[in-house]
């Protein structure tokens, strides 16, 4: 039997996800700055997310890329078959290979959707890192003109990644390389997810989500995403479910658990989900763009001290750490 979608909750008068224009903070005067700064840093600790205009991306080339994508996806499955990888692999995660409420410890069906994934593949010339870390990427044969246009989009994001942590070095009053410093031969991870509706993925089990409730694994994600009835949500707090707000012109950022570490827990992990398809729109299609950013291996990850963190975690091995995330939503 489907289970119901959950009702999100009143949107508040004052959402906790601003909006951030870039133009100002890379051409505006100090006042401006510290305007944008302040703001960062006060949706960072309510729930972890932003909405980014100015940042440049023509939104033409993920349009090209999701209409790429669109013809992998509704291949047959025993054509998709021979590109099937685990989760931190690089080719096509098919149904049932992902449930990301394990990261928060909370058993759940496996999550409704598909991706294709690519990662960092320029080696570093350390053997055991770039086999676990910088492997060839694959691409799919039947559709060659996806590589091209995701090629062009990883560059465009991997610029964008390191100017979004030296605005939040700003944001802390930390010197603009706090991060980035660790950002030279960066790890990073990017999935085209693919929601289809309930004529391919069946009606969804109790519980059961596109992507269930979790916080994401490293230091910022980028995601380009098409709104939908069975869409995105973030939590706060002070306000439970929301449906995250959507902008045309903007890319949705949050911060992952790496940087909330980082941050000695000042800022927190954007906690969301994707609703499972909607009884309303039972055929719904969405497909989404994210792009999840890293640091270099093997980075010891220190909390910064009070005043600015509030708690004083352990150091990790960024990498470490990551991989135990990754193992843990993976659905043998």
């Amino acid at each position: 039997m489907a289970s119901s979608a959950p009702t999100p909750r009143p949107r508040p008068t004052q959402s906790p996800v601003p909006v951030v224009d870039l133009g100002p903070w890379r051409s505006g005067d100090s006042a401006a700055r510290k305007r944008i700064a302040e703001e960062v840093d006060r949706a960072l600790q309510a729930a972890g997310f932003l909405l980014v205009t100015g940042h440049g991306v023509d939104p033409r080339l993920a349009a090209r890329i999701r209409a790429a994508a669109r013809a992998f996806f509704r291949l047959p499955a025993e054509v998709k078959e021979p590109y099937a990888v685990a989760v931190g692999g690089r080719g096509w995660l098919g149904p049932g290979a992902e449930a990301n409420s394990y990261a928060e410890g909370t058993a759940s069906p496996p999550d409704l959707k598909e991706s294709w994934s690519c990662a960092a593949e320029r080696p570093t010339g350390d053997p055991a890192v770039d086999a676990e870390w910088f492997r060839p990427n694959a691409w799919p044969a039947e559709v060659p003109h996806l590589r091209p246009p995701v090629e062009e989009y990883l560059t465009r994001m991997q610029a964008l990644s390191d100017e979004l942590l030296e605005l939040l070095a700003a944001a802390l009053g930390l010197p603009p390389d706090h991060f980035t410093r660790h950002t030279r031969h960066p790890t990073w991870g990017f999935n085209l997810n693919w929601y289809p509706g309930t004529e391919v993925v069946g009606p969804p089990l109790p519980g059961q989500f596109r992507i269930g409730p979790h916080t994401d694994f490293g230091t910022v994600t980028v995601l380009d995403r098409e709104p939908g009835a069975g869409g995105l949500q973030i939590h706060t707090e002070a306000d439970g479910w929301l449906d995250a707000p959507y902008d045309p012109a903007a890319l949705t950022v949050n911060i992952g658990d790496l940087l909330a570490r980082w941050t000695g827990d000042r800022w927190r992990a954007g906690r969301h989900r994707m609703l499972p398809p909607s009884a309303d729109a039972p055929a719904e299609e969405l497909v989404s763009l994210v792009y999840f950013y890293e640091c270099d291996p093997h980075t010891r990850v220190e909390s910064l001290p009070a005043p600015l963190g509030r708690v004083a975690h352990p150091p990790v091995d960024s990498h470490a750490y990551l991989r135990a995330k990754l193992d843990a939503i993976s659905v043998s």
